[in-house]
């Protein structure tokens, strides 16, 4: 598999004749075109970071072709079009294994990270794709299954050091790639890299990857 970072939350996935993207949000100024040939795009939650709506109803309009999967706040966002009418917008509220092309999926319903007792918390899908790579959205969601490698996020107002240390102890990846990062500076990247990479507690090698770039895994 080939994974590409882009800024934030999104990653493109892509496997034989296979892509997917996972959270296209309005932070990623490039979304638009990031899903101009993706076969689906997968939303772990509607917070516009992870969920650029205007950019994926334009996909769906353009792209006969394209399914967009999420929690059914997402669904909601795309009532209306036609692709909602075409059965092309598919809600996931609970744990489910699919496929798209060459690239089987599991999905792991659960709930936003907490940001504060008083700021209600929307629903959140982990993804698990090719058995491999977990894009566990806002949340610190431990499968249960194995994982080779964790897109962790680093920043946001949910994210907690101590917790994102036991995270990763949980779901024990063979590594981890930094996402969820636009609010860093490049020192606070280097921070984070450091508390959360090899020499750290967690004891996880990290693979930094930069927007755009491209590794496979």
């Amino acid at each position: 598999m080939k994974l590409t970072r882009h800024d934030h939350a999104c990653v493109t996935i892509e496997h034989d004749a296979t892509t997917i993207v996972i959270d296209p949000g309005t932070l990623t100024p490039d979304a638009a075109d990031v899903l101009r040939h993706a076969d689906a795009a997968l939303i772990t939650h509607s917070h516009f970071d992870h969920f650029d709506a205007d950019a994926i109803r334009a996909a769906l309009e353009s792209q006969p072709e394209l399914r967009v999967y999420g929690p059914q706040s997402v669904v909601d966002a795309l009532a209306g079009t036609a692709a909602f009418a075409e059965g092309r917008v598919i809600s996931i509220d609970h744990d489910t294994h699919f496929a798209i092309g060459a690239l089987d999926i599991d999905a792991f319903a659960g709930e936003h990270g907490v940001i504060h007792s008083e700021i209600p918390v929307p629903a959140n899908v982990a993804y698990l794709v090719g058995g491999s790579v977990l894009h566990p959205g806002d949340a610190y969601l431990a499968p249960g299954v194995p994982v080779d490698t964790l897109l962790l996020p680093v920043s946001g107002p949910w994210t907690v050091m101590a917790k994102a240390i036991d995270y990763v102890r949980a779901v024990a990846p063979r590594q981890t790639v930094p996402i969820h990062d636009v609010l860093l500076s490049e020192v606070g990247r280097r921070g984070t890299d450091r508390m959360l990479g090899q020499s750290s507690l967690t004891g996880t090698p990290m693979l930094p990857v930069a927007p755009g770039e491209t590794v496979e895994l």
